[in-house]
């Protein structure tokens, strides 16, 4: 596949994405203003508040979850390590009342799994899978004992080339 149509494919799942946004947040507006009998599911990327407190929908990024006005919320290190989050993931951030900040994944993107060797530099790891690098969380890196050279098997987003980030699976 030549580079043009790739682009022109990202563009369109792009405009794709951000029209199912658009028509779910105008079924949500509707819902509102008329109301219904039926509950749908709240729309990607949106901001709602209850009594359980403030949810707030995003994209995790490879560190952190972005909304769709593009604010960053920092995801514990460990939980996206255990959770194997990886670029793309939908995820439903509830802040409690009380302040407390609850993660959960709500969208996973199709996933492949590759093998590589894990390398370090410039103060990160990364897995050198056939001459590519994916960056790895340092929680992983320390749950699973890896050291430089270490063969580890990795998950990363199976129709996203441009991925930076991958989650540590399992070492070998």
């Amino acid at each position: 596949m030549s580079e043009l149509p790739e682009k022109q494919i990202k563009r369109l799942r792009s405009l794709i994405q951000e029209a199912e946004t658009n028509l779910a947040a105008a079924k949500e507006l509707l819902i509102s203003i008329v109301g219904d009998g039926d509950t749908i599911t709240a729309p990607r990327d949106v901001t709602i508040s209850g009594p359980e407190g403030k949810v707030i929908e995003g994209v995790f990024d490879g560190q952190i979850m972005i909304d769709q006005e593009g604010k960053n919320y920092p995801v514990p290190a460990n939980y996206a390590s255990k959770s194997k989050l990886v670029e793309g993931d939908i995820m439903k951030l509830t802040i409690t009342p009380e302040g407390k900040f609850l993660y959960k994944q709500i969208g996973p993107v199709e996933r492949k799994t590759v093998i590589g060797t894990l390398t370090h530099h410039d103060d990160k790891y990364f897995v050198e899978v056939n001459g590519r690098e994916y960056e790895v969380l340092y929680a992983s890196v320390t749950y699973f004992r890896l050291k430089e050279g270490s063969q580890v098997s990795v998950v990363v987003p199976a129709n996203n080339e441009d991925t930076n980030w991958a989650a540590v699976e399992a070492a070998l």
